[in-house]
């Protein structure tokens, strides 16, 4: 499968991932063949890519972290979560806390894996889309760190309820009104949690140099937990623009982030990041050093700059053949620009 841009996507395109609605359901399956009204209608919830199945790229998966049914359900869980929490009512800590142990789950058994964010947004699925990411993340930074299990799971569960306190929150957010604050006071109250969860809400726009939110903390005052959910937090904000600006491409992302080493965000935690994180993700298309355009089939972990591109032979318009360049074994050339 390739990743398309959504103004580019024609009738009769085989969707090649599926995409899934605000409360864990089905949208839109892989291998459903795209009418004018599912384009649209795509468009107007607010997808701006996908992911198309291509006859010569049918054999490119993403190796993802986290399987579909567990996608499902965490999308679900925070469905039911936000419902009860937006009536008044208290969620259930025991289900949120079995629902990050299916997470665990994956992401234990995947732990050798990069990092491809490549779940398909809608206006109605971003918020919890964004949750599951900064979770996962979060969740496989800690588990390069050394954390242990006890600390792992304090750092999941408080990383995937990190914006909890957006829920009613006013748009202009300073002190107690901040939802880093509101978070943390919701949090706070659980029994069932350890303090250090709330704090994981309370800190993650806190700021190396004391220019973050709520409180203004610096340094080793911003405890590791929140530190390692503000670096999944900023990716994942980055790759999908949920504050202003434009999306940007993985390698984009790691450049701002790298940027922000020291002063916004924690060195040590980039570090660790930046060797689990596919900065060309499988399905994108590139251009080599060489002229030549291609698209990214494969990874090599601890090279992630350095992944494996098939290049299309082609006569006129048609395609006739394939090679495939790795550039691990061809350190002389590189990719030159990111074309989707």
């Amino acid at each position: 499968m390739k990743l398309v841009d959504i103004e580019s996507v024609e009738t009769g395109q085989i969707l090649g991932k599926t995409i899934f609605s605000s409360n864990g359901t089905v949208l839109l399956s892989k291998g459903v063949q795209l009418t004018v009204y599912m384009i649209s209608t795509l468009k107007r919830i607010g997808v701006t890519t996908v992911y198309i199945d291509n006859p010569m790229y049918r054999d490119i998966s993403i190796d993802e972290v986290l399987s579909d049914e567990t996608k499902r359900a965490v999308i679900h869980q925070m469905s039911e979560m936000f419902e009860a929490l937006r009536s008044g009512k208290s969620f259930n800590s025991k289900a949120v806390s079995q629902t990050v142990d299916e997470m665990l789950e994956d992401v234990m058994k995947n732990q050798n894996l990069l990092i491809q964010l490549s779940d398909i947004r809608t206006a109605d699925n971003a918020m919890f889309l964004h949750a599951m990411n900064v979770c996962m993340i979060s969740s496989l930074l800690g588990l390069n760190m050394g954390l242990n299990m006890l600390q792992l799971k304090e750092l999941a569960i408080g990383a995937l309820l990190h914006d909890l306190g957006k829920l009613g929150a006013p748009e202009v957010q300073e002190g107690r009104m901040h939802h880093s604050w509101r978070g943390f006071e919701l949090l706070k109250n659980k029994r069932e949690y350890s303090l250090l969860i709330a704090h994981v809400a309370f800190q993650h726009h806190e700021a190396i140099d004391g220019s973050g939110a709520p409180r203004g903390l610096t340094g080793d005052d911003i405890h590791t937990y929140a530190k390692i959910a503000a670096v999944a937090n900023a990716y994942d904000n980055m790759i999908y623009a949920s504050g202003e600006g434009r999306s940007l491409m993985p390698h984009e992302a790691c450049e701002e982030l790298n940027a922000m080493s020291g002063t916004k965000l924690d060195h040590e935690v980039l570090v660790h990041f930046m060797r689990i994180v596919s900065i060309y993700p499988n399905g994108i298309s590139v251009r080599l050093s060489n002229r030549q355009t291609g698209v990214v089939v494969g990874q090599h972990r601890g090279l992630p700059g350095r992944p494996i591109v098939r290049v299309i032979d082609k006569e006129g318009d048609e395609a006739v053949g394939y090679a495939e360049v790795d550039l691990a074994q061809n350190p002389t050339m590189f990719i030159e620009s990111v074309l989707s």
